[in-house]
């Protein structure tokens, strides 16, 4: 393990055992943030954005421990949405009994076509979070270009939330983008009213499609925040056997966040625990930082690839990622990238209930799982795309029609 930011550290103790969090350079925010964020998407009592009274008791008690356990790590960084239903409400109640300069507060409200609205959002958003100030503010959900002129155009969101920056309502502006590479580079590399100070996107292991986003936020100085690593990142919480077969001695969850945070340019990943202890394993992965090495790493990365180019004839479950046509391009609109990444977890490392539920979101017309699923590939005329990286246009059906039949649910 190499080229680790530099850092701050404060200790903790876990279990009797102690760590020091780390803390790294938020990009030009300047902003000292954890390694490790806590995210509250999994925390909050439901999606209805319901009266505080209705709000159990139990379910407040258990975000306030959260919370609390969070800041007993050093876990300082704090990050929910305008979206995620009573989330800030419930934040607020207990972020106001809290001295302010104890947490990082981060909030993302998703931009449109009219930036009152926009602006609208961040106040009941502040209102609910009961802080006259927010540390970090995001565009939430950049994913497409329709959302990133919405953001960027003249006179649009980024321009509004600048605005709320010169009130001195808001600290540093972000983005977060669950879409394609070439929309996120777009919007890293964006400019005019100042740009983006951070950004919240993917990025693991098992799909390294944004790596070159990574690497532009990091030469534009731009803070890291990487989303999701343990669910989206392959259900890391509930391995397969033999995913952790392959990581061993190292979990999964603890693999790939050794992988996510070696990359420079990362600052931070984002844990979105539900109950106290799923800080645990990702705290484990402090000591490796602090001293630059592990040496079980390189080990267990072979090992997975060899497992993968055994069941697949390649080493890495996106080797076709970049090979096959955007979704919009491709015939029937079949997200090809994803149906083969898909289908290569389940048949290289057993990845069955992550691949299953990700194939399911395909045909829904989400912006950010776009495109169809396999289902119609055999009816399609692929001859354009004869030869991709060896394989011809009727193995490429071949594969896809195989895929579906493997990953649709039961009964389609």
């Amino acid at each position: 393990m190499t080229n680790f930011s530099k850092f701050f550290k404060t200790s903790v103790n876990l279990k009797h055992i102690s760590y020091e969090m780390i803390y790294r350079r938020f990009g030009k925010t300047e902003l000292k943030m954890p390694v490790i964020s806590f995210g509250c998407m999994r925390s909050m009592h439901g999606w209805q954005d319901i009266r505080f009274s209705e709000i159990p008791d139990e379910s407040q008690a258990n975000l306030e421990a959260i919370v609390r356990t969070a800041l007993s790590h050093g876990i300082n960084h704090i990050e929910t949405a305008h979206g995620y239903g009573s989330s800030e409400q419930q934040l607020g109640r207990i972020l106001e009994r809290l001295p302010r300069s104890d947490y990082i507060l981060q909030t993302k409200v998703t931009p449109g076509p009219d930036p009152q609205e926009f602006l609208d959002k961040v106040s009941r958003s502040m209102q609910r979070l009961r802080v006259d100030h927010l540390d970090l503010l995001a565009l939430h959900g950049i994913n497409d270009f329709r959302s990133l002129w919405y953001s960027c155009r003249k006179d649009g969101c980024l321009a509004a939330a600048r605005k709320l920056q010169d009130r001195g309502l808001v600290r540093h502006i972000g983005f977060s983008g669950h879409g394609p590479s070439d929309v996120i580079v777009e919007a890293l590399n964006h400019g005019e009213d100042g740009g983006f100070d951070y950004c919240n996107i993917h990025w693991y292991y098992i799909l390294g499609a944004n790596k070159k986003a990574v690497e532009c936020g990091a030469r534009r100085d731009i803070g890291i925040f990487i989303i999701s690593p343990s669910d989206k990142g392959g259900h890391l919480h509930t391995p397969t056997d033999t995913l952790q077969k392959l990581c061993a001695p190292l979990s999964p969850m603890l693999f790939n966040d050794l992988y996510c945070l070696d990359q420079p340019g990362v600052c931070t990943i984002s844990v979105g625990a539900s109950e106290p202890h799923h800080f645990d394993e990702h705290l484990k992965v402090l000591p490796f930082l602090e001293n630059n090495e592990c040496h079980d790493f390189s080990r267990i990365d072979a090992r997975l690839k060899k497992a993968m180019r055994e069941k697949t004839g390649y080493e890495l479950p996106d080797y076709f990622w970049d090979k096959l046509p955007v979704w919009d391009k491709a015939p029937g609109n079949i997200n090809m990238r994803m149906v083969i990444w898909l289908y290569s977890l389940y048949k290289g490392w057993d990845m069955q209930s992550y691949s299953k539920e990700r194939y399911s979101m395909l045909n829904r017309g989400s912006a950010w799982v776009p495109g169809n699923d396999g289902a119609r590939a055999g009816d399609l005329d692929l001859s354009e795309m004869e030869d991709i990286d060896g394989l011809s246009a009727e193995q490429i059906k071949t594969l896809l029609s195989e895929a579906h039949s493997y990953l649709k649910k039961t009964g389609d």
